[in-house]
């Protein structure tokens, strides 16, 4: 049994900390607001700050939304690093700036503690599920120290590299998947517009070289009107921000990024920040005013 401390209890934190608790490891919990009931009632020992947290724990998990967030956990007055001490693994599961995190990793690991970043994909249906994939940076000898934890909440779990690297991989496959998902959304907006059924054009399409994760699931959402949340815009335009952050300081022009961020903007000004990403593609039925289903 391991000691484990998690700080960020929302939609993803919440689940990825159960399957902790689940599995018999002794778990030392604190959030913005209430640590929810489910985890205190399956055994979760309620902190008042993120250094008590640290204190207790041996590894200590933060799932927080950004970058300024992870920076207060870990270096305020009564943040997870008053409460270290050494031979301690710190993992933000967080996804955050690469530039950030590996100055934060340097601040850490001088404390004599490890520090592993480690963003994960799959939404709230992954966290649930113990399905996440996890996309870690860090040492060798940290994140095999971790990894039986990592596999309790996700599948995929890979070692990128160094600290920052985890991040990175985070921003690409966010760009991956917004680039994919106006792809999708423009094909099906075409094939609409000129009077085929979208539904039978993303069937036909997904028995092809077309085919792919977005194109089956984001695609039916875009055809049944269905955009309930699973990863909201606002997140999304906040990994996008990140990217495009990131590439600036790196002198990288990433021009289709920024028009998926735009339209996402778009969204955003629509009051769809709480939409579902698979909603991006309103922006770009606002453009041709003409609605997916709509008879052309």
């Amino acid at each position: 049994m391991t000691t484990i401390g998690f700080i960020g209890l929302g939609i993803m934190g919440t689940p990825m900390a159960g399957h902790l608790i689940q599995h018999g490891h002794r778990l030392f919990a604190c959030t913005r607001g209430a640590v929810p009931a489910e985890l205190v009632d399956a055994g979760a020992t309620v902190c008042a700050t993120s250094a008590e947290v640290a204190r207790q724990a041996d590894v200590i998990f933060i799932m927080v939304p950004d970058t300024p967030q992870v920076e207060e956990v870990l270096f305020a007055e009564d943040g997870v690093a008053a409460g270290l001490s050494a031979g301690k693994v710190v993992v933000d599961m967080s996804s955050i700036s690469p530039v950030a995190t590996k100055d934060f990793a340097r601040r850490i690991r001088e404390l004599g503690c490890d520090y592993l970043d480690a963003p994960v994909s799959g939404g709230e249906v992954g966290a649930k599920a113990g399905t996440l994939t996890i996309m870690v940076g860090g040492s060798e000898a940290a994140f095999d120290r971790v990894r039986p934890l990592f596999q309790l909440m996700g599948k995929n779990i890979t070692l990128v590299g160094g600290n920052g690297d985890g991040q990175v991989t985070k921003v690409a496959n966010q760009i991956i998947v917004a680039l994919t998902i106006e792809a999708v959304g423009e094909a099906l907006l075409l094939a609409a517009k000129a009077g085929a059924d979208p539904a039978r054009v993303r069937e036909a399409l997904m028995g092809g070289f077309a085919s792919s994760r977005i194109l089956e699931v984001h695609g039916e959402r875009m055809i049944k009107r269905s955009f309930a949340p699973g990863f909201r815009i606002d997140l999304h335009r906040k990994d996008l921000n990140l990217a495009l952050t990131t590439a600036r300081q790196l002198g990288v022009a990433l021009p289709n990024t920024a028009t998926a961020q735009e339209l996402f903007n778009t969204c955003a000004a629509h009051e769809g920040g709480g939409w579902d990403h698979s909603a991006m593609v309103r922006a770009l039925e606002i453009m041709a005013n003409f609605t997916i289903g709509q008879e052309a």
